[in-house]
């Protein structure tokens, strides 16, 4: 599985981007959970979701700091 594409990110709208970041919050506590339960199949997960929401958090950042400087 191929690392996410930030050109999609930049698609979103605000609501989206949000609902993204939430989502992808939920899933990093629950991967973090079967971690520790050893119930994690496929580690690699961590560090897709992991870049996926730093994506996701620097778009939103990009955006807060566009509408400042306008």
């Amino acid at each position: 599985m191929a690392l996410p594409k930030v050109s999609e990110v930049r698609d979103l709208s605000e609501t989206e981007l949000d609902e993204q970041i939430i989502a992808t919050k939920r899933l990093l506590f629950d991967l973090r959970f079967q971690k520790g339960t050893r119930r994690l199949e496929k580690s690699h997960q961590f560090k897709h979701t992991r870049h996926r929401l730093a994506q996701l958090m620097t778009i939103e950042r990009e955006r807060q700091l566009q509408k400042t400087s306008s």
